[in-house]
């Protein structure tokens, strides 16, 4: 029977019932978005914010791009499309992996496109884990932290545990074999790399990373057969440190059990356009990317159908690639004033950035002290609301992160070298002032 609303408690009583679930009503929500909507939201209302939170290029998207997504809107290319992708657009990606990352076995079948880096990311761990059975263990997923906001929550509503691999800005945030080795168990299931790092700004060389897949690779035959390792290198393209990429899912040995992500959103200034893509070779490959499809196609289905056209453009057309190195040296510049600007604040210490567009510096020798308006700072998330009502700037507090998080707090130079110092001037004003 269908309940009718009427005046009175019993109403109300029905009411008082309703419940959301469990997994959403326990979500937390990103922090990252919460301070960089905050941030609009002041701007919106007339106050002067200078923010250093959101994760997003201030480019525009190259213009060939554009072009290929108007023409291929003009020509009628406004249906329905294949789940995953048409297939050129698909054998694309498969080339530009197999040439640029030198990851080996790869065809169209092998690759999957969705709505961006973080819908793709949510699919993969859904399609690799369930939640624990009745007196069984849960799915474990390795992953080093600080790490991105959203590794936990998503494993978490996909049924898994997060086993934290705790790294420290004296070792650039990256852990070591000897740690990785300790950490796998016979329930791990996914270890998550993610190099560059967000929110750390540094990487692993491919040395560092060759000797990560040896012990994936001993691991796998002796105690974690079930192992994939899912790396996500989404910013692959904005390296600067004298560090060259390396995908580790191009070491023969492990190649056939690791899930390459990617997207279009960072390195080609397309975060609107909602472009993202995982790759697998081998036979387990196919049967992956087969079911990411049977998930999506109960979730987005394909992505905006025009968009493929700029996604080939986007991987294929010189004056892209030229457009690309041109955000690259830029990044390359603000990662180094950034850098000497904090290093030049007492009680900040920050790494040496060398890839994406993130500092993570430790803050915590500011612990203890209190501002002008009365906050006493005793973990990143003070800091930050302080800094933000206080002085107008808007950084991420490294809580959620995981790890040494509440020790740091994250800074995005994805914006002008002016706001750079302009930001800088304000921070440094900030810190002399706590008592």
């Amino acid at each position: 029977m269908i309940p009718v609303r009427v005046p009175g408690a019993r109403y109300h009583t029905f009411m008082s019932n309703l419940a959301l679930s469990r997994r959403v009503a326990s979500l937390k929500p990103s922090v990252t978005v919460a301070f960089t909507n905050r941030a609009k939201q002041m701007r919106a209302e007339g106050v002067d914010v200078l923010a250093f939170a959101a994760g997003e290029p201030d480019f525009d998207t190259p213009r060939p791009i554009k072009d290929a997504a108007v023409e291929a809107m003009l020509a009628g290319q406004t249906k329905y499309m294949p789940t995953l992708g048409d297939m050129p657009t698909r054998e694309t990606v498969a080339r530009k992996l197999t040439e640029e990352n030198r990851i080996p076995g790869l065809t169209g079948h092998h690759v999957g496109i969705g709505a961006g880096g973080k819908h793709v990311l949510f699919s993969s761990l859904h399609c690799l884990l369930d939640p624990p059975a009745p007196g069984e263990a849960p799915w474990e997923v390795l992953l080093p932290t600080p790490a991105w906001v959203s590794y936990r929550p998503i494993t978490e509503l996909a049924g898994g545990v997060i086993v934290e691999m705790p790294t420290t800005v004296d070792d650039d945030f990256k852990i070591s074999p000897d740690q990785l080795a300790a950490a796998i168990t016979p329930r791990s299931r996914v270890l998550i790399l993610n190099s560059p790092s967000n929110p750390c700004g540094t990487m692993y060389s491919p040395d560092e990373l060759k000797a990560l897949a040896a012990v994936v690779a001993e691991k796998a035959e002796s105690v974690a057969p079930d192992l994939v390792v899912l790396t996500d290198e989404i910013y692959e393209k904005i390296v600067y440190g004298g560090i060259d990429h390396f995908s580790i899912g191009s070491v023969p040995e492990i190649a056939d059990r690791t899930l390459t992500l990617n997207g279009l959103s960072k390195a080609f200034a397309m975060t609107g356009w909602r472009i993202g893509y995982a790759a697998m070779p081998g036979e387990f490959g196919k049967t992956f990317i087969k079911a990411m499809g049977t998930l999506q196609g109960q979730m987005t289905t394909n992505i905006t159908s025009f968009n493929y056209a700029a996604m080939r453009c986007a991987l294929t057309d010189p004056a892209v690639a030229d457009a690309v190195e041109s955000m690259r040296q830029a990044f390359a510049g603000r990662a180094k004033l950034i850098k000497q600007r904090l290093d030049d604040i007492p009680g900040v210490n920050c790494p040496t950035p060398t890839g994406a567009f993130y500092v993570f510096p430790d803050i915590s020798a500011l612990f203890g002290k209190t501002t002008p308006g009365g906050t006493t700072i005793n973990r990143a998330m003070d800091l930050s609301e302080a800094l933000l009502e206080e002085s107008r700037v808007a950084f991420v507090p490294g809580e959620d992160f995981g790890g040494c998080g509440p020790n740091h707090v994250r800074i995005s130079f994805a914006c002008s070298e002016d706001q750079i110092n302009a930001g800088m001037d304000r921070f440094a004003e900030f810190v002399s002032k706590l008592t």
